[in-house]
């Protein structure tokens, strides 16, 4: 495996991140990914969160 770093955008903002969070944040929404900035904002006071798991630009190696 390469030690090439990978590159996702947040779907909420649209800029790059190392690090993504897996969300579902609707009532009926599809998982999206978002940063840290966006990730506050749609996790904080909603009833409809859901988190999903973590990406990362730098994959573990096992």
């Amino acid at each position: 495996m390469s030690d090439a770093n990978r590159v996702k955008m947040c779907d909420r903002c649209s800029l790059t991140a190392p690090i993504l969070y897996r969300v579902k944040f609707e009532e009926n929404g599809n998982w999206i990914f978002v940063c840290r900035q966006c990730w506050v904002g749609v996790s904080e006071n909603n009833p409809f969160y859901v988190y999903g798991g973590t990406w990362k630009e730098r994959k573990r190696r096992r």
